[in-house]
């Protein structure tokens, strides 16, 4: 397995996206969603034999506040501590910058995961707000 610095290509990278089924709410073209890599502020690809088997990524401002974002696994690889793996290097990607804020999104069932790396749920009573599909 190779973890890599850089970013896969739009075909690879659509082909593990469309693995996770949120592009059912995105809606999400293959340029589209390459266009949104293309702005992380760090990545970290994972191959085996060249097939891009797992992925994250962080858009950040460089100083006091960073997102994680798109920690996908293929789903016949889970389980192997290659998502944990991810996740050291995003971690540790933040800290050598000394980011004082690092939130991720997650999907409810994944939390568990997150909380064993040190992410806590966010309170029902704590700040946050979204919007979504507004055109």
């Amino acid at each position: 397995m190779e973890y890599a610095e850089k970013q896969p290509t739009p075909e690879q990278f659509f082909e593990l996206f469309e693995t996770t089924g949120w592009n059912t709410k995105y809606e999400l073209s293959k340029d589209e969603l390459y266009r949104a890599l293309k702005n992380s502020w760090y990545t970290i690809s994972v191959y085996d034999y060249k097939k891009l088997i797992g992925f994250g990524r962080i858009i950040c401002d460089g100083v006091v506040h960073a997102l994680i974002l798109d920690v996908i696994i293929l789903p016949e690889r889970q389980g192997e501590g290659i998502g944990k793996e991810v996740m050291d290097r995003l971690i540790a990607k933040c800290k050598k910058h000394k980011i004082r804020d690092i939130q991720l999104f997650s999907a409810k069932d994944k939390a568990g995961f997150y909380e064993k790396l040190g992410f806590e749920c966010r309170k029902e009573d704590s700040p946050g707000m979204q919007l979504e599909k507004y055109w």
